[in-house]
Formats: C-alpha cells, sequence, structure tokens
C-alpha cells in the first residue's frame, strides 16, 4: 500500500504580524504588491502614468479589484541608466497619487518606491504605510534614522552602485554568501534605529546578469534564515525577456513561471505589473501547498 507523502508548507513564516500606522495586519499568506509607475521612462511602458492623466482612477481601480494586497508608488525610475530628477519633482509626482488612493480607499495598503529620505517621510504624512527603499539606505544617510523615526515598515533591496552604474558592479566572489552577509549587516543597523519591520528584496535586477539572477531565484530560500519576509521583483524584467528572446510587453507569460518558482523558493510578496495573474498563481501555489 502506497501512502500519501504531505510536506508541509513551511515556505511561509505563519502570523508574521507587521505594524501600518498603528493598524496590525498579519501576514500569513503571499501577497501581491501592484506597481503604479508615476514615471515618464519606467522599462515597462504599459505600466507608466500620471496622477493627471484622466486614466489614473481606473488604473487604480483596476489593480485593487484584480486583488492588490498593496500599492507600490514610484515617482523615480530605476531601470538601467534611468535618469536623474530632483526631490521636488519625485514629490509633486507621488504625493497628490498617495493622497488620492489614502482618502479614495483607505483600506488598502500603500508602499513609497524611494530611495530619498525627505520623499520617505513626505509620503509617509500623506498617507504611506511603507518604505520601498532600492538602496536600503545607501543613497541617502538619513534614510535608515527617517524609517526608524517613522516606525512603518522597511523594504530593503540589495543593489550595488545607482540606478545609472550598477550594471557595472556585477563581479561577485560568492553571489549567495556575499548577499546574504550584506542583509545580516544591515539588519543590525535598521533594528538599531528602530525598524521593527523590515522585509528584503535580493534586487533581481539590480548588479546582478541574467545567470546571476537565475542563481538567486534558485536559492532564494536561503534568506529565509534572516527571519524577515522576502519581496520577489521579477516581474517583465530583463532575465525573462532576454532569455526567451522578447520584450517586456511578451514576458506576462515567463513571469507567471518564475513566480510560481518564488513561492516555492520562500518568496512572501510577489511586486508585479500584473495583479489578476499573480493572484492566480498564488491561488494555485496555495492548492499545491495548503
Amino acid at each position: 500500500m502506497i501512502k500519501e507523502l504531505r510536506i508541509e508548507d513551511n515556505f511561509f513564516p505563519q502570523k508574521n504580524t507587521v505594524n501600518l500606522q498603528g493598524r496590525l495586519s498579519i501576514w500569513d499568506s503571499p501577497k501581491v504588491m501592484g506597481i503604479v509607475n508615476l514615471t515618464s521612462d519606467s522599462f515597462f511602458e504599459q505600466s507608466r502614468i500620471q496622477f493627471s492623466d484622466l486614466e489614473f482612477g481606473k488604473r487604480i481601480e483596476k489593480i485593487i479589484q484584480d486583488g492588490a494586497d498593496m500599492l507600490d508608488f514610484g515617482g523615480y525610475s530605476s531601470r538601467p541608466g534611468a535618469k536623474d530628477i530632483s526631490i521636488e519633482e519625485e514629490l509633486s509626482r507621488v504625493i497628490p497619487a498617495i493622497q488620492w488612493v489614502a482618502k479614495k480607499y483607505p483600506y488598502i495598503t500603500i508602499s513609497v518606491d524611494t530611495f530619498r529620505s525627505e520623499v520617505a517621510r513626505e509620503s509617509v504624512l500623506n498617507g504611506a504605510h511603507i518604505v520601498n527603499d532600492i538602496s536600503a539606505g545607501n543613497l541617502d544617510s538619513k534614510m535608515i534614522k527617517t524609517v526608524g523615526e517613522l516606525r512603518v515598515p522597511y523594504i530593503a533591496m540589495h543593489m550595488r552602485g545607482n540606478p545609472r552604474t550598477m550594471q557595472n558592479h556585477t563581479e561577485y566572489s560568492d553571489l549567495i554568501p556575499e548577499i546574504l552577509y550584506y542583509f545580516s549587516y544591515k539588519l543590525e543597523k535598521f533594528r538599531f534605529f528602530g525598524i521593527n519591520d523590515v522585509i528584503i528584496d535580493v534586487g533581481f535586477g539590480f548588479a546582478k546578469s541574467v545567470d546571476q539572477n537565475y542563481q538567486l531565484l534558485k536559492n532564494l530560500a536561503a534568506f529565509k534564515s534572516l527571519s524577515c519576509p522576502i519581496l520577489v521583483g521579477i516581474s517583465r524584467k530583463s532575465m525573462i525577456y532576454k532569455t526567451l528572446g522578447i520584450n517586456p510587453d511578451e514576458a506576462l507569460n515567463g513571469t507567471t513561471a518564475l513566480h510560481m518558482v518564488a513561492l516555492q523558493n520562500g518568496g512572501n510578496i510577489l511586486r508585479v505589473h500584473d495583479v489578476k495573474e499573480a493572484k492566480e498563481t498564488i491561488e494555485l501555489y496555495k492548492k499545491l501547498y495548503p
């Protein structure tokens, strides 16, 4: 008689709570973060929108109706070679959008994608709940202290250099241990400054080659040792479309395939352009690992 082999799902830390401006939220299953690029030059053209656009409200409504657990607003493009913009311009892009969503959809968790402490502070004061920093404090010396003062969750990503130079910094002696050490060091600093809720992002596409991105995805479970939720940002990225010889517009199928791998290897939050498809992937994942 053949007995069914049951493997318990230990990928997602059970009852992981985060403080969202005084509201405790329990993250006991994978979440979807919908990308809202308030930019003119993000790599995936269809994700770009401005608050002044007539379609802004409809775009936000669709993302929410498709099942997004949180929205990530970014006013500074971090694609390779992206141009620099002033703090004032970044603020003018993100603050009106955050204010509008916070008022119209008060139950939606809002993240601000910025590496500037001033933008982080103003965003939180105007309704954002989470700060998502591609530099983990490396590009603004005041960021970590600011987030600690704001008492909000902090998404810290691994990157070398800045968006204009990062692809010149892809040499590693041993990729996984080096990034693990980076986060171990950062976590000590974050906690010293009073940041209690930290989410890590290994930085797919940021100072990594295509092959290194796949090495990271394959070994994503190693980062569970840090005892932090893991955000996965691979949606329509070059690791997919370059491998398949296509463009970002055609990379949804590849994105969905790798999202399942990410979930199986320990990913907790999928940061995506296509919310409906990501939610469906999570539902199938949960059917596999109830």
